[in-house]
Parts: structure tokens; sequence; C-alpha cells
């Protein structure tokens, strides 16, 4: 894989592409006109690491036609765009191209094939961490966190151990996996205890823990996810709402923010419909009632549609 594009350079995508940039490969990164990617432009991509500071010359692109087509594409951008941010860089796909969706929810992987064919798309996790400081400026967290890849057959393949070699020898410590749907429903339920109920009530996790009420209600939805997954026959790590909300606000500081409660601040359409959306969805096909995910969904697409207004 000789040239690669990071689809979405927000704080994390900016991660990952300066991080194979500075390991010696041919990078594109990939984003609608910002001030982040004016800055990286103009300046490099200034990284933060362990208090030191050091410029990473990258490639910005932001317009696909540009960067031309790519070995492979890294999916980076938030799951409501995914299918916008896939058409409008159908110039990077060409014959061979494979993408991995390092995203949030459930459902990019389909979205993606729509494009690029079946078979052709990776998934993974990762728990590197990026925040952006300022415009072309990114505090990046790589030590001891692990990125986590694998093909959704649930093969060990060629190409998987390939990405993952890469991605080594850029210091992302990588491994491949065989069952990246499961880790991909764990990782699902987290976000279903606690991304929408923040996201409506406005309550970070310290508060959040203190309401009995709104934590019934986010152990419902985990209990209604938890039930889709069985019935989909994803084998989990745990067994009860209590464990998985345990696991989501474990280490987390009381002033923790959820991303979807960031997006609501913001004013910014989230990832409900990859997250609570995809539960409800999986409920439907398998006859699983799921009203308390399908309230929360619309919930926050009321409060959407009233910032609009």
């Amino acid at each position: 894989m000789k040239k690669i594009a990071i689809l979405g350079c927000g704080a994390l995508g900016s991660t990952f592409g300066g991080l194979l940039t500075e390991a010696g490969f041919d990078v594109a990164l990939v984003n609608l006109k910002t001030d982040h990617t004016d800055a990286m432009e103009k300046a490099g991509l200034i990284f933060v690491e362990n208090d030191q500071q050091r410029t990473v010359p990258v490639k910005v692109y932001t317009d696909a036609a540009k960067a031309g087509p790519v070995d492979l594409i890294i999916v980076l951008v938030k799951s409501n765009f995914t299918r916008a941010a896939i058409e409008g860089a159908r110039a990077l796909i060409g014959p061979d191209t494979v993408a991995m969706s390092l995203q949030n929810g459930l459902g990019n992987e389909e979205v993606l094939e729509d494009f690029l064919g079946k078979g052709r798309v990776l998934g993974g996790k990762t728990y590197v961490g990026g925040t952006l400081l300022a415009p072309g400026k990114v505090k990046i967290g790589v030590k001891g966190k692990k990125t986590l890849i694998g093909e959704f057959d649930g093969t060990i393949s060629a190409r998987a151990e390939l990405i993952r070699t890469l991605f080594s020898q850029a210091g992302l410590a990588t491994d491949v996996i065989k069952d990246i749907r499961t880790l991909t429903w764990q990782k699902l339920l987290v976000n279903v205890a606690t991304g929408a109920v923040c996201g409506i009530t406005r309550l970070t996790y310290g508060p959040l823990q203190q309401s009995t009420e709104v934590m019934d209600c986010a152990m419902a939805a985990v209990a209604e996810a938890l039930a889709v997954a069985r019935a989909s026959g994803i084998i989990l790590e745990v067994n009860h709402p209590r464990e998985v909300l345990g696991q989501a606000v474990a280490g987390l500081p009381a002033d923790f923010k959820t991303s979807i409660l960031q997006d609501v601040e913001r004013g910014t359409p989230c990832e409900v419909d990859f997250i609570n959306g995809a539960v409800v969805r999986a409920g439907e096909k398998l006859g699983i009632p799921t009203p308390v995910n399908r309230a929360l969904v619309a919930l926050l697409k009321g409060i959407e549609l009233q910032q609009k207004q």
C-alpha cells in the first residue's frame, strides 16, 4: 500500500495522518475546507506530545480529485457524514482501493461498500487520542493506546496484516482480530449507554450518575441493545446494563462530555442514527422492540430541528 488517504481530518484523523506521514508514507489528508485545513496547508501540522511540540509537513486536500486514487482510505468522519464524504471523495477510489472505518457506531461499512464494492471494507476501533488545541495544532495521545482492526468475514487477511505493519511503523500499536463485529458492538453499547441521554439532558458524567431516573433510562436503552446484539449472534463480554454503564464512565472526569453532547452544544448534527438508531434498525429486522432507543433518537432529532429554526 503505497498511498494512503485520511478521509476526515479532525483531531483524530490528523493524528493518524501526521504519524503515518512522519513514518515516511505517502499520505493525503482529505477534508472540507476549514480553519484547521488552512493552517495545516500554510504551516504544517503541529503535534503536541508529552509537553513537547513538533511540526509535520502534511499534504492536505480539500478536493479529492487532486489527491487521485489511493490504495487505502482510512475513514474518520463522523458517521452521519460518511455517505456525503465518500460520495465527494470518489476520486480516491481506484480498482484496488480498500477502505477501513475507524468510526463510531454501526452501519458505516455498508455505506462504504455501496461505493467501493463488497469485500473491500475493513473495520477497526482505536483508543488513540487526539485533541484539537487550535487550527493546525493537535495534542496526541498514543502511548499505551491500541488500535484493533479486522475483516468483517472473520478472517485474518494479508491486507489487514499489512495495515497493522504500516500502523506499527508509525508508532500506532495495532492488533488484527478475528471478530471485529463483536468489538464494534461492544463499543456501540458504551455509546448507547451515555451518548444520547447526555445530549438530551445536557448532563456531563458527574451529574448524570446522580440522577436515578436518567440512569434507569440509560440502562433500559442498553438492555434493548444487549437483546438485539444477542439475537444477532454477537457474543459479548458483558451481560448486564450496569456493567456497560461502568465501562462507559470508568476513568473519566465528572465534567466529561460525550461527543453527542458536544455536537448538541455546537448545534451540529450528531451520530445518533448510527448509535441508538442502529439498535432500532437491527431490532426491526429481528422483531425485537426498542422503544427507549427509538424515543432517544426522536428526542435528539427534535433538538436538531429546533436548532435549525
